[in-house]
């Protein structure tokens, strides 16, 4: 089970990863605002969510919103967590791009661990302390090419990324006991359209900017809402159903990879030695945890 959460877990990161990219192509291409991708990618694949739980479940879909409990849980999760998450990534790509926004977000592990440490006491085994670091590290690399006095990042982009980082531990560590009590679906389908509610106060998704609507615009947009969201959170918050948070966060830290890799290979993005060194990093901290959990499920 802990395999499945490990590929669930970093096949979610992987189209989160390829889903920057296209929506900075978008931003640049189309000049969409942040904003209204934001509204419409939760409004739409929260939809599909319920949907797919109306099948399975019927009208208790409904008749949880009668529990106070619940009202206040997906209130949290969709505003702070799913909401945060989302428009945090997206402004940071806005204000800067799809690589530099991606590796601020993967801060998020510290603060996991920090977490972690503090508040519940637990003590982390060697390979959770050294998986961080390298995925710290290796992040680093990325994000500098070895040399932070080239860094290049603007202060609103970076200001963005800091908070998705601090967005996406509170997404991680709250998500994970509310799964013990509502089915994946559930969960994301209410808390995506909680979220795209709350956006559409700022942006409604009804406001429909002024872009150019051409067939690959719309296919970037499809592939936003579709792989780069629906499956890519409900591969995610699947995964910590088998594994520990700061594991899932861990295992997530290959999202920049492919991000660096789309971003390469589609908009021509340089890439040096240093930052493959990161990338290399991040890439063994996931076989780590991969080699950690083929060992338990040997021992049991």
């Amino acid at each position: 089970m802990r395999t499945q959460g490990i590929i669930m877990a970093s096949g979610g990161a992987l189209l989160w990863g390829v889903s920057g990219t296209v929506a900075q192509h978008l931003f640049q291409q189309s000049m969409l605002p942040a904003a209204w991708l934001v509204t419409l990618r939760l409004l739409v694949s929260g939809v599909l969510f319920l949907m797919f739980t109306l099948r399975k479940e019927g009208s208790q879909v409904w008749k949880l919103w009668l529990d106070r409990r619940f009202v206040l849980q997906m209130l949290l999760f969709g505003l702070l967590g799913m909401l945060g998450v989302q428009y945090t990534y997206f402004a940071s790509i806005e204000s800067g791009n799809a690589a530099i926004a991606t590796l601020l977000q993967y801060l998020a592990p510290l603060f996991i661990l920090l977490y972690t440490v503090i508040w519940t006491r637990t003590k982390l085994a060697p390979l959770d302390i050294i998986g961080a670091l390298l995925a710290l590290g290796g992040t680093y690399l990325l994000l500098t090419g070895g040399d932070s006095s080239e860094l290049t990042v603007p202060l609103r982009g970076l200001i963005w990324g800091i908070l998705s980082a601090v967005s996406l531990t509170f997404y991680t560590l709250y998500s994970g006991p509310l799964l013990k009590l509502y089915s994946t679906s559930l969960l994301m389908g209410w808390g995506m359209i909680v979220g795209g509610a709350g956006m559409s106060l700022i942006h409604p998704v009804w406001s429909v900017p002024s872009a150019d609507w051409s067939l690959s615009i719309i296919l970037a947009i499809l592939f936003v809402i579709l792989l780069g969201t629906l499956a890519a959170f409900y591969l995610y918050i699947g995964s910590l159903r088998h594994i520990a948070p700061h594991e899932a966060s861990l295992l997530s830290c290959t999202e920049p990879v492919s991000a660096i890799v789309s971003s390469v290979i589609w908009l021509s993005v340089p890439f040096n030695l240093y930052q493959a060194l990161g990338a290399g990093m991040v890439v063994l901290m996931t076989v780590m945890v991969s080699l950690k959990s083929r060992t338990k499920e040997t021992a049991n």
